[in-house]
């Protein structure tokens, strides 16, 4: 088992590393050229900035027994395809059961802004996202270690 990150805009890679040590799991962080990381325990993997370049170097890395995380639903949708987990950094597991919706919920949005309308950003981050991140990502790892 290994954990893979879509770390361009991953504001949780401090909680993924600490539970990855306390595991004793390794980490790959994957990112685009316009991003810079070194924290001392992940392998940090750099592609070039095209379209969907993090996400066909991931899949490529993907086993079934791994954590992916990532915000992106296509990305998640591919994960859980492959038999592996994947979960936001909000805590959100991505299933079979959530993921129709989720990815017409991301249709809709860009048909809207496509056709000029807005739609409503993220919320800010808090200490309570961030806490619910580090309650479902370590469930998961105990999960995963158990199985495998």
């Amino acid at each position: 088992m290994k954990i893979l990150v879509d770390a361009d805009a991953c504001p949780v890679k401090q909680i993924i590393v600490r539970l990855a040590k306390k595991h004793k799991i390794p980490v790959t962080m994957l990112m685009d050229t316009a991003h810079a990381l070194n924290d001392g325990y992940s392998t940090v993997i750099t592609v070039d900035q095209q379209a969907d370049s993090v996400d066909y170097a991931l899949m490529g890395l993907l086993s079934r027994e791994d954590i992916v995380v990532t915000q992106d639903y296509g990305l998640a949708a591919m994960v859980i395809g492959k038999g592996a987990k994947a979960v936001n950094q909000n805590g959100l597991v991505f299933t079979n059961e959530n993921m129709d919706r989720l990815l017409m919920e991301r249709h809709v949005g860009q048909k809207i802004r496509r056709s000029g309308g807005r739609t409503k950003g993220p919320s800010k981050r808090t200490k309570d996202d961030d806490a619910r991140f580090e309650a479902v990502f370590e469930s998961l790892l105990n999960e995963r270690a158990g199985l495998f």
